[in-house]
């Protein structure tokens, strides 16, 4: 059992921790329970605990300065830009014992594209940073997205039926790698629908894929120094050229079901780039779509998806050829996974992950 409270004089913790043990005493037994063993002492911190006001203002006002001089057809639907600070303590009855203090901005802006009647779909992007030191419309491919969205009032439908391919970008690409980060998690193993439960050391993707799990990376802005059963997180090779080399098991989910704990719990993502250019994966393609927005409802248990392409471009013999609307597109995951054509050697950091295009065959367009 777990109990929250808001106020930490001595009387509500008391309280709160009397209340705690009742509940305990009438919660159901599970021998897969647990708490993590002892380990050193630590001090954790990253960013900046104190938020400097004065520069979010001025990067705030320097977007929308720049999105109504070089952008007109642009309406900013939200705008956020947010500091957040914090301090932890965590303890347990094992002697744990860990520090942790984190200061974050974080920027996330939503928009349309209007001219005329004509209207674009919305479309949106976010970064985490530990400084603003650059301009918001430098950050997580914004001024590329508010171009395309401008590009997209004006979009057309796929007249026919095809099984080609889809390069996609980096904001969608999260969408198709939490299938995998579902399936080798404690849900679907403890369940026992995962389709990758017998798959370490097994090839589970094209060779040319490789994913890790960079949580204290110096490279990942946001990311976390415990996990959730408050072991210090590590970075973890998950996919390495196509094989699969761990589940992410937490203690419960090794208790559970006999595999292996393992200190990291997913997430901040950093897909291996490859060699190829997006213009030259673009010029591979010879029909397709250039996915940069999915809108579609969770995969099955084995991968089988599909959805509508959204801000999304028709692509033949390696052109792009216009911004495209009501065009469905569906497969499976896992099979989608081993028909990597290519990955671009472009990446866009997002601050939680670094990702970039991936070119896969063998999905059906209509």
């Amino acid at each position: 059992s777990s109990i929250n409270i808001n106020k930490i004089d001595k009387g509500s913790i008391d309280s709160s921790i009397s209340t705690l043990i009742e509940n305990v005493k009438s919660s159901k037994v599970d021998d897969s329970n647990g708490i993590s063993e002892k380990q050193s002492k630590e001090i954790f911190s990253k960013g900046e605990l104190k938020a400097d006001l004065n520069l979010m203002y001025d990067r705030i006002e320097d977007f929308n300065n720049y999105v109504k001089k070089d952008h007109k057809k642009i309406i900013l639907e939200g705008v956020n830009l947010i500091h957040g600070s914090s301090k932890s303590h965590i303890l347990n009855t094992n002697g744990v014992d860990f520090e942790v203090s984190r200061g974050l901005y974080s920027f996330e802006s939503m928009f349309t594209a209007k001219d005329g009647k004509d209207t674009s779909s919305f479309n949106y992007t976010g970064v985490d940073t530990l400084k603003l030191s650059d301009k918001l419309q430098d950050r997580g491919y914004m001024s590329n997205l508010l171009n395309q969205c401008e590009e997209q009032v004006k979009s057309f439908p796929i007249k026919d039926k095809f099984v080609g391919q889809i390069i996609v970008t980096p904001h969608c690409l999260s969408d198709f790698l939490s299938f995998i980060d579902y399936s080798i998690s404690n849900s679907a193993l403890i369940s026992g629908t995962s389709i990758y439960k017998n798959s370490i050391g097994e090839k589970i993707t094209s060779s040319n894929l490789s994913l890790s799990s960079n949580p204290v990376d110096d490279r990942i802005d946001s990311g976390y120094f415990i996990t959730g059963d408050t072991y210090k997180a590590e970075n973890v090779d998950i996919i390495t050229n196509g094989i699969l080399n761990t589940h992410l098991l937490t203690l419960y989910g090794a208790k559970k079901t006999g595999g292996k704990r393992i200190a990291n719990q997913g997430g901040s993502y950093i897909v291996e780039n490859g060699s190829e250019s997006l213009e030259s994966l673009i010029k591979n393609v010879d029909k397709g779509v250039l996915l940069c927005r999915f809108s579609g409802g969770s995969p099955t248990d084995s991968g089988d998806f599909s959805g509508v392409a959204k801000n999304s471009y028709y692509i033949e013999k390696g052109k792009i050829k216009f911004p495209i609307i009501e065009t469905m597109i569906s497969g499976n995951i896992a099979k989608m996974f081993m028909n990597i054509n290519n990955i671009s050697k472009e990446t866009v950091d997002f601050g939680d992950s670094i990702l970039p295009w991936v070119s896969f065959d063998g999905i059906t367009i209509s």
